[in-house]
């Protein structure tokens, strides 16, 4: 206690500290002193008043006391009965004749046992006290107070007069006006020895009413209440010690010394009391801690229970829209809603880690949460959470593909199937007529060509038939919501065409009847009708083709869709000839008619189709070519773009995915404990936390780099190896370890303080610890556990008692019966074994004190000695006594400070 010491103890007025027997030897000195005229003789009077008093406070126990202390001494036999007295043990018997040897004889025995008590008695003889020497008698009855009243008080190591200072200075302290530096000048006023009842007993003075201005009234209220309440006879006078320049040490000593006896036992429920609020509040905390973590534990269990249905749903409505709303909340989920869980949990995990190191190093069980909370089924719940979070978000973006496709295949089946409905319109009707039975032959000949031209049009239409049939299979395949009447529409056109080809081969077969008979054959009708048919269809096929919508993900689709159109504009040239030709025939029709003057030679018998329609069809096709140029070069565009987030997002992704896993790293290499101090290690994670926080903006960035890519459909990225699910991950992660090492670390260094091991310790704990754990998981199991403690200089024998003791070992340091050993409990166990702790043998000892040695307690005992909220504390967990001396309301606080420490049950 170096600091008390200079508090209280100043060099100049006590020399260097004395033991007991230098100090009685420097007392005996000075009464030679005093007789050689070196002490002031004016103190003699009052001590002889006070040893008196002193003196006859110890006798009247035996039924007798003193008068004249130099005359009462002289035969021994009273100094004899006083020593028997205060010391409690019996002297020799006293020799009763009254000659001068029968007394020396007696204050011989008295001396005698004086000096057996390790007391030196410098210059005091027998024969000085039978003579009736009243300094040598004063002398000796200061020694017997130095020993027995004086020499037992003991504050913080010091001696006995500088503990008996030091206790009133302590006492005293809260105290206006009062200053206590010695046992002269510092007690005059009175309000030291008022401030020392007032202290033990507040009852029975009231200490603000008094004033430094009345030191006579405060002396006589002092000692009226010490000797009516506390049986402290008047030793001292208060006139004397007003009207003395310097009152006599050895007398207030005296005086003072009764007041501590008198107020010991409360010192001692004092001490008690506060050993039994250290406990208590260590209790109350520990139960606070278990009570915050059961909240978080089920707050957090419980947020995942709501959110887990939602994240396995798969209802979608077959909508686009729903899926792109339900994507949205996705993220809106991602960005505002996990976050605070997040950290919920990291906070969960850091209360746990400390509340158990705080439950080892108050030499409590370990803390077992509730059925369901432990920081397993937490973990197994997170990541049933985050595996959930994966597939709801594969689900969405899959839903979000399948969607977009079935829109466009409905819009190309609705398109195909219009313009194959417009073509088929009235076909019917002219394949079930007849009229070929009433035409001249060379009208036959021309409706024979005709069909025959019907023909290879409805061949060339088989094709597209079975696209329609295809699209609307692939619509069925997708599980399109309208599929009911894309079915209906495709059997109606499949139904449709098969009539189409039953009746086309029965007007043939009609025809190949007639044939017979009509025989002439418009040849120019039967070359343009035979090459307008196809150029139509290929005008048809092309018109359909250049309006032909398109879907595509990467630029080289686009570009194979460009290099096709290319390929197809090189065919125009050809196109261009073929469409002269058939005009050119047209021309020569009508010129051939006008020339011969052939009546219906303008009407071709063969085809329904005109020069006009050719004509139409093919400045159509003209025009949509440079449209289709347009809409390829805008698609084109748009994959660039696509292309150039692709890259901007690999390029970020590529700095911040091996910036995370450096960071991790760095943290386990932290975590291995032997880079520096705890407190270096602490310092550089922290340095590692402030990092990450700073590098947050990035992640943030890739999020929206990220949004942007999804709402463009870019669904694959070559560029990098990362996704923004792998980096997510990858930063809860980083997160999480540099939270959990720092938790660790912090409890590292809160072990070695408390448990008082050095820095070289720790390293070498570490050290052996890191070597057994080759798979650097930061835990060993049984056997490497073995080892390490052997490496340690543990004694682990290999007999069965040996393995008996390190199962209980193992019971230790793994409560939980996982199979491995954390670093944090070995180091507990490494060090608890020689570290002082509370233990329920102290608490029951404090609590005895207390109930003043009865085997049960008061309530209004506890809240006498207790704090209100400590003592109700108790008294709602202490059972009753059920012992045979049991009162009512006894309280068994035995088994109550057994259960504190995990030893019994409540």
């Amino acid at each position: 206690m170096p600091e008390v010491m200079a508090q209280y103890a100043n060099p100049n007025q006590f020399g260097a500290p004395m033991d007991e027997n230098q100090y009685m030897e420097q007392e005996s000195k000075e009464g030679e002193w005093e007789r050689e005229g070196l002490l002031d003789p004016a103190w003699e009077k009052q001590q002889r008043k006070t040893f008196t008093a002193w003196v006859n406070s110890h006798l009247r126990k035996a039924g007798t006391q003193i008068e004249n202390i130099e005359e009462d001494f002289r035969n021994g036999l009273k100094l004899m009965l006083l020593l028997e007295v205060i010391s409690g043990e019996t002297l020799p018997k006293p020799d009763r004749g009254k000659m001068r040897f029968h007394k020396i004889a007696n204050v011989n025995k008295a001396l005698d046992f004086i000096a057996s008590k390790g007391v030196k008695l410098v210059s005091i003889g027998a024969e000085e006290i039978v003579d009736g020497n009243v300094k040598m008698t004063l002398g000796m009855i200061w020694t017997i107070i130095l020993r027995f009243a004086i020499q037992d008080i003991s504050v913080e190591e010091m001696t006995a007069k500088e503990g008996l200072l030091l206790w009133c200075q302590r006492k005293t302290a809260p105290y206006k006006n009062v200053n206590v530096q010695n046992f002269h000048l510092s007690w005059r006023d009175g309000l030291a020895f008022c401030a020392l009842i007032h202290r033990h007993r507040p009852d029975l003075l009231d200490y603000s009413k008094l004033s430094k201005d009345n030191p006579l009234e405060n002396l006589n209220l002092a000692f009226d209440i010490a000797e009516k309440y506390l049986d402290i006879p008047r030793m001292l006078d208060p006139e004397d010690l007003l009207n003395t320049e310097k009152p006599d040490e050895r007398q207030i000593m005296t005086y003072v010394s009764c007041y501590y006896h008198a107020f010991q036992g409360a010192m001692q429920a004092e001490m008690a009391a506060n050993r039994i609020c250290k406990v208590l509040k260590v209790n109350q905390d520990n139960e606070r801690l278990m009570e915050e973590y059961e909240r978080l534990a089920s707050d957090l269990l419980e947020w995942i229970r709501r959110t887990l249905p939602w994240l396995e749903s798969r209802q979608s409505g077959n909508s686009l829209t729903a899926v792109q709303k339900k994507l949205e909340e996705y993220r809106e989920y991602r960005r505002k809603h996990k976050p605070p869980r997040v950290e919920q949990k990291a906070k969960l995990e850091t209360n746990f880690n400390t509340l158990q190191t705080k439950l080892r190093l108050s030499n409590r069980p370990a803390y077992m949460p509730t059925e369901g909370k432990l920081i397993t089924d937490i973990q197994r719940a997170w990541n049933g959470l985050l595996g959930s979070e994966k597939t709801f978000e594969e689900w969405l973006l899959a839903e979000l593909m399948r969607l977009e496709r079935l829109e466009h295949l409905a819009k190309k089946f609705k398109h195909k199937a219009d313009i194959h409905e417009a073509w088929t319109s009235g076909k019917e009707e002219m394949l079930s007529s007849q009229d070929y039975k009433n035409c001249k032959i060379f009208e036959l000949k021309a409706m024979k060509k005709k069909h025959e031209a019907f023909e290879s049009d409805l061949a060339a239409h088989q094709d597209r038939v079975e696209q329609i049939a295809a699209i609307a299979q692939e619509l069925n395949a997708l599980d399109y919501w309208d599929s009911a009447a894309v079915n209906t529409r495709c059997q109606k056109i499949c139904d449709q065409w098969d009539r189409l080809g039953t009746l086309t081969q029965q007007r043939r077969t009609g025809m190949d009847e007639a044939e017979k008979v009509l025989e002439r054959v418009d040849s120019l009708h039967l070359e343009f009708a035979k090459r307008a048919a196809p150029f139509n269809n290929w005008l048809d096929g092309t018109r359909e083709d250049l309006v032909d919508m398109f879907i595509v993900h990467t630029l080289d689709e686009i570009q194979g869709l460009i290099d096709a159109h290319a390929q197809f504009k090189a065919t125009l040239g050809e196109a261009d000839k073929e469409f002269n030709a058939i005009i050119a025939l047209i021309h020569e029709c009508e010129s051939f008619a006008k020339q011969y003057n052939v009546p219906g030679a303008t009407i071709n018998p063969y085809t329904n189709l005109t020069g006009k329609d050719v004509q139409s069809k093919w400045n159509e096709v003209k025009t949509l070519v440079p449209q289709r140029d347009q809409t390829l070069q805008d698609e084109l565009k748009k994959q660039q773009n696509n292309e150039a987030l692709r890259r901007q997002f690999a390029e970020k992704s590529n700095q911040v995915g091996p910036w995370i896993e450096r960071q991790m790293d760095a943290v386990a290499a932290i975590g291995m404990g032997m880079q520096g101090s705890l407190e270096e290690q602490l310092t550089r994670l922290r340095e590692y936390e402030e990092a990450v926080y700073q590098f947050k903006p990035h992640l943030e960035e890739l999020e929206r780099i990220n949004q942007q890519i999804q709402e463009s459909f870019v669904f694959e990225n070559r560029y990098t190896q990362y996704t923004m699910e792998t980096l997510r991950v990858g930063w809860e992660q980083l997160v999480t370890s540099v939270n959990r090492t720092i938790n660790e670390v912090e409890n590292q260094i809160l072990t070695r303080d408390s448990k008082g091991i050095t820095q070289e310790q720790l390293n070498e704990f570490r050290a052996s610890f890191n070597h057994f754990d080759k798979s650097r998981t930061g835990r060993l199991n049984p056997e490497e556990f073995k080892n390490c403690l052997i490496s340690l200089g543990y004694s682990v024998g290999q007999d069965k008692q040996g393995e008996i003791d390190f199962q209980r070992i193992l019971t230790i340091v793994d409560p939980n019966a996982s199979g491995y050993v954390q670093f944090d409990c070995f180091l507990d166990f490494m060090t608890r074994e020689s570290t002082d702790v509370d233990t329920a043998e102290q608490v029951i000892d404090s609590f005895r004190i207390l109930a003043a040695d009865k085997p049960y307690i008061l309530p209004e005992e506890l809240r006498r000695e207790l704090p209100p909220d400590q003592a109700e504390y108790c008294i709602q967990r202490m059972q009753a006594y059920t012992g045979m001396d049991a009162v009512q309301g006894a309280l068994d606080y035995m088994s109550f400070s057994t259960a504190l420490y995990g030893e019994s049950d409540l």
